[in-house]
């Protein structure tokens, strides 16, 4: 087991758990609440201490629900939300960064979350119409008041996180690492190494891709994937030989690739907590088992040498 990350603040585990598919982003037919605090109540048995969610998630269900989890379990958790996207009427989205808005949004979690402090409270997109060392300023706020441990931010530019730190210390930033969406280990990343501050891993499974079960898989309306270009029925036949790179490394030191895909995410750097998502304990229990993986330098050249996927999801 790889030391325990030490970021500012808090104390982060190896593998986090990702809330979101558990009301959120995925088949609503899929969900199944009592299930998902299973995984939660499963997790914090397995040594797994941060939870990640936000309230747009749902929206504003998910919050609740892992409220629920915790429900008397509170003190072994580290609770990371996050703040700033509002819903609009048809599934779209605005962002809000004032910061009455922001200390509002706040306390709306709090009291979803059943807690009287947030762990890691995050902005999850810069609002381009509020200046971003008023909406941090006001996070930041939140810490001195008692109601926020510390602070994180979800895709933000490398002169972005420059501004904000200058500000109040950044604890965490949330992108996605994986094997087939490697590009912030050339700007972002080295920026958290540099900084001390966490890196929070989001889709290290390639959004169930990477774990090799979705071969011939299609996706509802309601399913975010099906908005993917990296899940078009083409791009998944071509990104088959990203999962079988992955496969055959795992066959090889008996693994799964889901395994494989998470320890690749946990090579990068040990300023690195990949946040695996899943509302099934089966799964749940794979991926923490990654924790305990090791590659070798052979297989991390297999792995660097498979093909770039095809599609190319912009984050908005």
């Amino acid at each position: 087991m790889r030391k325990t990350l030490i970021a500012e603040k808090l104390k982060l585990g190896v593998i986090g758990l990702g809330c979101m598919s558990m009301s959120h982003g995925y088949s609503p037919a899929e969900r199944d609440d009592e299930e998902s605090i299973e995984v939660v109540h499963r997790a914090l048995e397995l040594g797994i201490t941060l939870f990640d969610t936000a309230d747009i998630y749902g929206p504003y269900t998910n919050e609740e629900l892992l409220g629920r989890g915790l429900a008397g379990r509170r003190e072994q958790a580290l609770i990371a939300t996050k703040c700033g996207l509002v819903p609009l009427p048809g599934g779209k989205l605005t962002r809000n960064g004032r910061p009455e808005f922001i200390r509002e949004a706040c306390e709306r979690s709090l009291a979803r979350l059943g807690t009287d402090v947030i762990d890691l409270y995050q902005l999850h997109r810069v609002d381009p119409e509020v200046p971003l060392e008023e909406t941090w300023g006001a996070m930041g706020d939140l810490v001195a008041e008692g109601k926020v441990r510390a602070l994180g931010i979800s895709h933000a530019t490398v002169s972005e996180l420059d501004r904000i730190h200058a500000v109040f210390p950044v604890t965490a930033v949330q992108y996605e690492l994986s094997v087939w969406a490697r590009g912030t280990r050339d700007d972002v990343l080295p920026w958290c190494r540099a900084n001390e501050a966490a890196f929070l891993a989001f889709s290290p499974l390639g959004r169930g891709y990477l774990s090799g079960v979705l071969d011939g898989a299609t996706f509802g309306v309601d399913d975010s994937r099906s908005r993917d270009p990296r899940f078009t029925s083409e791009a998944m036949s071509a990104n088959r030989a990203i999962v079988r790179g992955l496969h055959d490394v795992a066959e090889r030191i008996g693994a799964t690739p889901a395994q494989v895909a998470v320890a690749w995410v946990l090579a990068q750097d040990e300023k690195v907590v990949p946040i695996p998502g899943t509302k099934k304990v089966r799964w749940l229990e794979e991926n923490a088992a990654a924790a305990e993986l090791e590659l070798s330098e052979r297989d991390l050249k297999e792995i660097e040498a498979l093909p770039d996927p095809m599609g190319d999801m912009k984050w908005t």
